[in-house]
């Protein structure tokens, strides 16, 4: 699939792909774009495709007839969730030949920390939650997270679809039979991740891999992506192997990276750079006990591009 140029998920610029477009379609198009971007990424797990599938849905409304669309949101939203769907299908089939651990695309989310609403949508940002979705097929993860999620009628999921509203109903109930969120996305307090990032710093740049050990789970499990164009473990780790990885290996390689603690899908996580390039993230996954159940670390570089054009805070 030929990549777009990328944008920034955050705060964006308007597309100035097509001839003269109105101002009211740039406008309304806008307005929407944020919605658009969540709900795509979601359903790809993918920031750079999810671009695409945004920008894609622009240019078929910049041919539509305004005064003819009784509600631009749900015709938006409906045509993004419908160009997911199709890009997402392919995905799957290119997934099968992918080299290695395969983990979303790590994006740096912009959190406000005292909407209750927006910290409930920034947790199924998380890495868990989106790998949890690949459990469900195209149109059961996209009824999913219209209805769950972004708190769409059964009707809207219907309509965006094109299905009734029985069997619309019928595919959540399919969708949440076959996979649990409540623990994937809960996410402990900011001082519990802040307090884990510097244990994990600690344990790597001075060699003292005690409190982390502390905050770890039993059966801790660390994945890492290199999608076969870097170096990365390439089976995923558990229990005890995790520490000695971290202890013997990280701390090697790691130490002298310039560390970056930021907002990472919608959690605390941790960008690494090398002369000014990121070569790593990371980020975690926690139990109801505030233990450590997940380490994740994407080190493909296709994956960490967007990062690079986005300012990290």
């Amino acid at each position: 699939m030929t990549r777009k140029a990328k944008r920034p998920f955050g705060p964006h610029k308007q597309i100035g792909v097509s001839e003269n477009p109105t101002p009211t379609h740039v406008e309304i198009f806008e307005h929407a774009r944020s919605r658009l971007l969540g709900v795509a990424y979601r359903i790809l797990g993918s920031r750079a495709e999810a671009e695409d599938a945004v920008q894609d849905t622009y240019l078929r409304w910049q041919e539509t007839d305004i005064a003819t669309i009784g509600s631009p949101g749900a015709w938006l939203t409906t045509a993004c969730t419908r160009r997911a769907i199709d890009m997402l299908r392919a995905a799957y089939r290119s997934r099968v030949d992918y080299v290695g651990n395969w983990l979303p695309e790590p994006v740096h989310t912009f959190i406000d920390s005292e909407v209750e609403a927006q910290m409930e949508l920034s947790s199924s940002l998380s890495t868990a939650f989106l790998l949890m979705l690949e459990r469900l097929m195209p149109k059961e993860r996209a009824a999913y997270l219209l209805y769950e999620i972004f708190e769409m009628s059964y009707a809207d999921v219907a309509a965006s679809l094109d299905m009734t509203k029985p069997a619309c109903r019928k595919l959540v109930s399919r969708a949440k039979a076959r996979i649990s969120d409540d623990q994937v996305r809960y996410q402990p307090t900011r001082e519990r991740q802040e307090e884990l990032l510097a244990a994990f710093e600690d344990a790597i740049r001075a060699g003292r891999p005690g409190n982390l050990a502390a905050m770890l789970a039993s059966d801790v499990r660390l994945t890492a992506d290199g999608g076969g164009k870097v170096a990365a473990a390439t089976d995923v780790l558990e229990g005890e192997a995790v520490l000695a990885f971290i202890a013997d290996r990280l701390t090697e390689w790691w130490a002298a990276y310039e560390w970056s603690f930021v907002e990472l899908n919608g959690a605390r996580g941790l960008v690494l750079k090398q002369g000014g390039e990121v070569v790593a993230t990371v980020s975690f996954a926690f139990d109801r006990s505030d233990r450590v159940t997940d380490i994740f670390i994407v080190r493909n570089p296709d994956k960490l591009a967007g990062l690079r054009d986005a300012s990290i805070h």
